[in-house]
């Protein structure tokens, strides 16, 4: 069996209220024993990430992997993936696009800037806590992710 490593942060982007309360309780129900921050949307991600707006001047810990809803107001998922992944600092947070689109388009498009998965979000709870234990057992158990740092 194995144990998981250091907790890591888990940065979630989105501006859904329920979807941000059933992936925290999904993911507690999991046992996964990661801090989840939210941003409501990509301006709001972009502030956090760069330390800028809200965030300016607070000792901000880059997340060791960011769940991304693609629709969402102000900036959406894929402005905000675009400018991530051209930031040399930033590029190498795995970024997992956590989205109720199906849009073939979409995928294409957001595997073309760099991010590392496309989960459609499942519509049961059940289903929920499958994909979170997965994806727990797979990002913080199985993959070696590099170490993050405070801005």
């Amino acid at each position: 069996m194995t144990v998981q490593k250091e907790p890591v942060t888990i940065l979630m982007a989105d501006d859904d209220d329920d979807d941000f309360l059933l992936t925290q309780k999904a993911l507690k129900a999991s046992k996964l024993l990661n801090k989840l921050v939210r941003v409501n949307d990509g301006e709001e991600l972009l502030d956090y990430l760069f330390c800028r707006g809200e965030y300016e001047g607070q000792d901000i810990e880059l997340p060791g992997i960011i769940l991304l809803d693609l629709n969402m107001p102000r900036k959406d998922g894929r402005e905000a993936l675009k400018e991530i992944k051209e930031d040399a600092t930033l590029r190498n947070i795995p970024v997992v696009v956590f989205t109720t689109s199906k849009a073939e388009e979409d995928v294409y498009k957001t595997y073309q800037l760099g991010v590392n998965s496309f989960i459609t979000k499942p519509v049961t709870f059940n289903n929920l806590l499958e994909v979170m234990s997965s994806l727990g057992r797979y990002w913080f158990e199985i993959v070696e992710l590099p170490k993050s740092g405070s801005k």
